[in-house]
């Protein structure tokens, strides 16, 4: 018997107070960690990223839908970098970047949560956070939410192990709508009936991972309305002009090294591991552009 498939559940309160979007990534982050060789050794930084693409899913759906939406975790003190990429036509994707592939990313107070969404003009639209690594990613996207988008949210993401593996990820997001006249009433009740689904990865453990049962219980004699069902899925953008557009970019001494090396110029994408060949041929046509 197959898994289900991974999906988005968006829904609104009928007394149009809330917005509630509902996530199972499991098998989109069991394709990233795959992609980036990840398993129960680095189950610290495994879990980190798996945690920031669920982020990544929850803010594009909630954000902006129809644009492509980077998390980043910056961590200076380890000089590490992981980043989650969701993108309008729902797959997603994650990269590791680490000095030392064996060292675990853990988090850090003082690491930087960078969100950035590409408008449909080129244009980057950016924010970020500090973050205390004691409140983990659920928490630094809060504060997101609150300080650079001045949108009331709380959410959870988390994901649950199975021996060296990462068996279910997921996570939900509420939201007051702007709407609300006076929303100190409504974000009390709120606050103080999800204090019971603060840890995903029990409400995981506890077989709330399909997105249809989070929604039932997190919205629990609430009356609502669904307003979206979407599929969600791994996947990565690259493609052979895409790879060669980098490549032209590099400069003449690097093209002319390349050129000096035998047989054909061999590049891998980051964050699905897809290997593109260029001839020699090729690489002259690019020094006679340059």
């Amino acid at each position: 018997m197959s898994p289900p498939p991974d999906g988005v559940l968006r829904a609104l309160t009928d007394d149009g107070t809330f917005r509630v979007i509902t996530v199972r990534t499991s098998a989109t982050v069991r394709g990233v960690m795959q992609a980036q060789h990840l398993s129960g050794a680095q189950a610290t930084t495994a879990s980190l990223l798996a945690d920031l693409v669920t982020g990544a899913v929850l803010v594009r759906e909630s954000m902006a839908p129809d644009l492509r939406v980077q998390v980043i975790l910056q961590s200076p003190p380890q000089r590490s970098r992981l980043v989650a990429d969701a993108h309008p036509d729902r797959s997603s994707r994650g990269l590791v970047q680490s000095p030392d592939p064996a060292r675990a990313v853990a988090l850090l107070d003082g690491d930087l949560l960078q969100v950035g969404r590409t408008l449909h003009n080129g244009a980057l639209h950016e924010g970020s956070v500090e973050l205390m690594a004691k409140g983990g990613i659920s928490d630094a996207l809060m504060q997101y939410m609150q300080l650079s988008e001045q949108v009331a949210t709380m959410c959870a993401v988390g994901c649950q192990w199975q021996g060296d593996e990462i068996v279910a990820s997921g996570g939900y997001l509420v939201q007051l709508l702007p709407e609300v006249l006076d929303p100190s009433g409504p974000l009390l009740v709120m606050a103080e009936r999800l204090k019971d689904f603060q840890s995903m990865e029990r409400l995981l453990a506890d077989g709330l991972g399909p997105p249809d049962k989070l929604m039932g219980e997190l919205l629990y004699a609430m009356p609502y309305s669904i307003v979206g069902d979407s599929p969600l899925r791994f996947g990565c953008q690259c493609s052979e002009e895409r790879v060669a557009m980098a490549l032209s970019c590099l400069p003449r001494s690097e093209i002319g090294e390349l050129l000096r090396q035998d047989g054909p110029t061999e590049l891998t994408c980051d964050y699905c591991g897809k290997a593109y060949a260029f001839n020699k041929a090729h690489l002259h046509g690019l020094l006679d552009r340059n």
